[in-house]
Order: structure tokens, then C-alpha cells, then sequence
């Protein structure tokens, strides 16, 4: 990462007129987001106190259940808690999701690098949205290759007894990257790239604890380094500008409502 002089160095209260601009002294900017962009759209996190993490109700613990060795092994306790807990296509864009999007629009923004797999950056505009763990609106058959909406998953699995099965037999999954699996190079090579060419690297709703996503940060080169999240991360003393606040809130205010020209 780039190297911070001390007039970038993190000041105890950060102003939204700060983040505006910084934003507006930037030409290439690069979103990073994790679970807690989602949050204000009613999409549970993972390590909050009623975060995904925190489930107790199931036999086996999330990380576990969400692993690619379960779900080979189980794929009916799998869709259980897959069905019940990681899917949500009732959820819409907040105000975070909006910003990044408008930012992309102005020709601000160059590309979002995202750990979520819900679809919501797409929804909201984002057009070049690199899908580091995959997206629940895709799945295919593991047996023919064959594609699958998220609507003919759930109608699957209607279907099927919770196990969805394509036509030719075999089983369907989703396309997102389980415990035990590896990132698509390609997305993570077209990442690398954004974020090392970026002046501005925006962070938001991640704790930075997931790896080996996390570690696509120190790819970045540039000097402008803004963290949105509601708990420290490893990369806070690296930061231009840390916002402890809701990561919408923030955003409608400094790039919606004020606008970054």
C-alpha cells in the first residue's frame, strides 16, 4: 500500500465533508465490501452479534455446513441451511450499494471488488462488480455443466425434497466459493489489477478477517486509503480516513447528497 504522510493519518472524528473530498480529488477509485454493506438492506453479517456465525439452531457449525466436503457428503443438511440462511431475493439496494454505483456512473469509480454473493451491487447499477466468492443467482448442475436461475433453484428444491437435481441427474450447486474452495483466477486476477491501478482504495462493511480475499489489499498503491466498517481492521493504521458509522449513512451523505463532481 501506499505510504501515508501525517496529514493522511487518520484524525480521531472524520468528517463526511473529509470523505467528500477525498472523493473528489480521486479519478480512480476502487470499492472493496464485505457482509456489513448488506446489512442495512435486512442481509444478516457474519461476525456481529446476530451474524451468521452466531446460528446455534443447526447440528453442525455454519462454517462447517457452508464447506464444500459437506456438501458433498450432506447435501440435503446443506440446502437446509443454505435455503434458510444465505439466500434473501427479497433484498434490495441500500443507500451504500446506490453510492458506489453513482460513483461507477460519474466515471469515478472503476471497478467494486466484492465478498458478497447477493447480487445487490448489479441491482443497484454497478456494472463491472468482480464476485470474489461467487453469487447465489447463479448455480449449475455438477454432473452436465448446465445453468440455473436462482427462481429454478428454489423451484428445484420445491420440488426435490430440498436437494435440487438437474434433469440429466446430477446434483445442483450453487456458484459461490465454499470453505475448502479456491477463488476463480480469473476474478481474482482482474482485482489485482483495479486495485493496484487505483489512487483510491475504499473499503466497506469488512473486517478484514477473510482470507484469502482480505489479502488483495496489499496490491494497493495508491494514497488514498478509506475505511467504512463499525470494528477496527488490521489495515486501520494504514488508513486516510477510518468512518465508524452505518457505511449508508455515510455514503448519502458525502456522495448522494452532496454530491462528488
Amino acid at each position: 500500500m501506499g505510504n501515508n504522510t501525517a496529514e493522511h493519518m487518520p484524525a480521531k472524528e472524520e468528517s463526511i465533508e473529509r470523505l467528500g473530498r477525498l472523493l473528489q480529488n480521486s479519478r480512480r477509485i476502487v470499492a472493496f465490501t464485505g457482509a456489513g454493506c448488506s446489512t442495512e438492506s435486512n442481509v444478516p453479517d457474519f461476525r456481529s452479534q446476530e451474524g451468521l456465525y452466531s446460528e446455534t439452531q443447526y447440528p453442525y457449525p455454519p462454517e462447517t455446513m457452508l464447506s464444500s466436503q459437506f456438501f458433498w457428503a450432506n447435501p440435503k443438511e446443506f440446502y437446509r441451511f443454505y435455503l434458510d440462511k444465505m439466500l434473501y431475493p427479497n433484498a434490495r439496494p441500500n443507500k451504500a450499494h446506490l453510492a458506489f454505483a453513482h460513483l461507477e456512473g460519474m466515471g469515478r469509480l472503476t471497478a467494486v471488488v466484492t465478498q458478497n454473493i447477493d447480487g445487490l451491487h448489479q441491482m443497484a447499477g454497478s456494472k463491472t462488480v468482480l464476485e470474489l466468492h461467487g453469487s447465489v443467482f447463479r448455480n449449475y448442475c455438477t454432473k452436465c455443466g448446465h445453468f440455473f436461475t436462482l427462481e429454478q433453484l428454489l423451484e428445484l428444491t420445491h420440488q426435490g425434497g430440498k436437494i435440487p437435481c438437474c434433469p440429466c441427474g446430477g446434483i445442483v450447486k450453487p456458484d459461490v466459493v465454499l470453505y475448502g474452495e479456491s477463488l476463480d483466477d480469473a476474478i481474482v486476477e482482474a482485482a489485482i489489477r483495479h486495485i493496484s491501478q487505483a489512487d483510491t482504495l475504499l473499503v466497506g462493511g469488512t473486517s478484514l478477517a477473510v482470507y484469502p480475499a482480505a489479502g488483495l489489499l496489499r496490491y494497493f498503491k495508491g494514497e488514498t486509503l478509506i475505511l467504512l466498517n463499525k470494528t477496527p481492521t488490521s489495515c486501520d493504521h494504514l488508513a486516510t480516513a477510518i468512518y465508524r458509522q452505518p457505511i449508508g449513512e455515510v455514503l448519502e451523505e458525502a456522495v448522494l447528497q452532496r454530491g462528488t463532481r
